[in-house]
Parts: structure tokens; sequence; C-alpha cells
């Protein structure tokens, strides 16, 4: 956490906004620390950071074309077929044929990827809550106000 407080500081000295700084910095700690935790306890092979939000964003909108997923995330289309490619092979996703177009593709996540992801998000679930139980519960309040913020701050980052 010395590194947190490093970097806020050096963002000040650099004329930039303290805050917005800090706060980006403690969200990338709070996430690679969590992520850390998470895999020192996962059962399974981890899957590559692009395939696991591929593969969430497909739970999270079944039947999701390939070219809208890459519009979504962000990626080349070629780029999110060959991460199609590879969780088909894994079993996690399939690739389905709309009727009215043979040519248009959908994808939605197989049982094995929901249990995998239900099972990963609820084994990062259990281990927020067992470091939120150490903390003050003046913390835990904070935290817990902050997630609908946050969640705005998402948004509008998301924004052009």
């Amino acid at each position: 956490m010395k590194e947190f407080s490093a970097r806020a500081t050096a963002a000040e000295a650099n004329g930039q906004d303290g805050t917005a700084a800090e706060l980006l910095a403690a969200i990338s700690a709070v996430r690679r620390t969590a992520r850390r935790a998470v895999r020192q306890r996962w059962h399974a092979e981890p899957l590559p950071m692009a395939q696991g939000e591929l593969l969430r964003l497909v739970a999270a909108q079944p039947g999701i074309s390939v070219a809208e997923a890459a519009a979504e995330l962000r990626l080349a289309p070629n780029t999110v077929s060959t991460l199609v490619s590879r969780l088909v092979t894994g079993g996690l996703l399939t690739r389905g044929r709309v009727v009215a177009d043979g040519r248009a593709v959908r994808l939605t996540v197989t049982a094995k990827a929901g249990q995998r992801l239900a099972s990963y998000r609820d084994l990062r679930a259990e281990i927020t809550q067992h470091a939120m139980a150490r903390l003050a519960p003046a913390d835990v309040e904070a935290l817990t106000s902050a997630a609908p913020a946050l969640l705005r701050l998402a948004e509008q980052l998301g924004r052009p």
C-alpha cells in the first residue's frame, strides 16, 4: 500500500488532480490484491484476462455477436474471434448460427462456464467479505456507500 500513496503523491507533485490519481491507485490496488487472493485459492487454471472479460460479457449478454462483443470490449473483431475460438475449444462458449441469417453467429456460455463464473464470483465475494469483516465499521460503511458512486464513475469513464 506504500506504492499506492507514493503514486498519488507523485501525481500531485506533477500537477495532476491528486484525488483522481489516488482513487484510481486505490481501485487498482484492490483489484490486484483481490485477484491475487482469489488465485491462491482458485482450483482451476486461471483464464487470461481478455478471455475472462469476454466470458463475463457473454454471460451478461447471451446471444451477443462477435462484432457486438468486439465493440463492447473495444477490441478488434479478429481478436475477439481468436478469443472465441479458444473459449469454444475449452468448452466454455458455444457459437450458434442465427436461423434468419446463416452467416451470423451468436455466442452463449456453456453450463461449464456458468459454473466456473459462479464459483469464481462466490469465492471473490467470500474473500472480500472476510477482509471487510476485519475493517472498522466506519470503513465498511464508507465502502458500502461508495459502491453506487463508483458504478456511476465507471459509466462516465466509458463515455467518449
